[in-house]
């Protein structure tokens, strides 16, 4: 019987971005994709339910040849965090039906190499599209960089900004639960209000309503910071180095602030870092990939007895992804942005 051939729509990058990220840097294409896979690979055919818009991928819209990460090709379909359910498996690993998370396009049906997939807990309780939040890249990043990176200790001073997105709320919680003293900034009072009443932070700020951040970081941590998370760079990565203590640790996550910018930003106050002793180092999720079961359960744990909260932001459909990508970058999202492109297929 000859396979079948199916829609298959693509979200493929036109051509390099070299300005601000527009929609239309973005397109739609409409294509097919045959329901079959090669004999003697250990390839997995999926059928894609949610992808992931994250603020590295801006990056990879760019030509670059010194990254951690390949740019995309023009003309190509684009790739990213995604959980989809197995149409069709050649690995032994996976089953026709199984649910999975890992790369995969931005598209209807992908084909991947199996190596590259990470299943699903069996009865899994928790909504599918945790596993790009909470317990998926953004959970371990949280995780590994609180924990592993900045070594926290009780009674810590903890600034984080980007504070309400999808790292930053988890660092937060992770911070209180922990004994330490948790101020965050975000950019609007929405947000601000959030850390302070579902999130738990101590104390919270608009950054966007601060003429002198320096000023703002003084008022909120009066007796200096211990622990930096780092999401955005620039303005605010220098007021914090003014502001930081003895052995403080800052671990530089993102910097969401220049990813849309030209024009590189000269930090001034990198002296710091020499009379307090202070660790700033960066990391990558990748790193810690091993965590991933330890992050499943330890953190599955603390959202079954209610003493961590997750804020999802749902974009409903393919076609909207390209939106979905441009809110993330001007932080327009409230919570880890997510696509969902299609339901489950019960008769898999």
């Amino acid at each position: 019987m000859a396979a079948m051939v199916v829609k298959n729509r693509q979200i493929m990058l036109k051509d390099y971005v070299t300005g601000s990220f527009e929609v239309s840097d973005l397109q739609l294409h409409d294509g097919t994709c045959l329901l079959q896979l090669q004999e003697g690979t250990k390839d997995v055919l999926l059928k894609n339910l949610y992808i992931s818009p994250d603020p590295y991928m801006r990056g990879r819209m760019q030509k670059r040849t010194n990254s951690y990460v390949d740019s995309f090709l023009p003309g190509s379909v684009i790739t990213g965090f995604g959980v989809s359910q197995v149409v069709l498996s050649s690995h032994p690993k996976f089953s026709k039906g199984d649910f999975v998370t890992g790369f995969t396009g931005w598209e209807d049906f992908s084909i991947v190499k199996g190596e590259s997939l990470r299943p699903l807990p069996t009865g899994n309780s928790f909504p599918l599209t945790h596993f790009l939040g909470v317990l998926g890249m953004p959970g371990l990043t949280a995780y590994a960089g609180f924990y592993k990176v900045c070594s926290p200790k009780e009674g810590d001073n903890v600034f984080v900004s980007a504070a309400s997105g999808a790292v930053g709320q988890l660092v937060g919680q992770f911070a209180k639960l922990l004994g330490c003293y948790v101020v965050g900034s975000a950019g609007s009072k929405e947000k601000v209000d959030l850390l302070k009443s579902t999130f738990g932070f101590d104390e919270a700020f608009n950054y966007r309503e601060q003429t002198d951040l320096d000023a703002a970081l003084k008022k909120y941590f009066p007796n200096g910071i211990d622990i930096y998370f780092e999401n955005v760079g620039g303005k605010m990565l220098d007021a914090v180095l003014n502001n930081i203590n003895v052995f403080a640790r800052i671990a530089v996550c993102g910097m969401i602030s220049r990813y849309e910018s030209a024009e590189p930003y000269a930090i001034q106050n990198l002296i710091q870092l020499i009379p307090k002793r202070a660790k700033m180092q960066g990391f990558l999720a990748t790193d810690f990939s091993h965590l991933y079961p330890e992050v499943t359960e330890k953190v599955g744990v603390l959202l079954k007895e209610k003493k961590v909260v997750y804020i999802e932001d749902v974009t409903e459909g393919l076609e909207n992804a390209p939106t979905a990508m441009l809110d993330v970058l001007h932080g327009k999202n409230v919570g880890k942005k997510i696509v969902k492109v299609s339901d489950p297929d019960i008769n898999l």
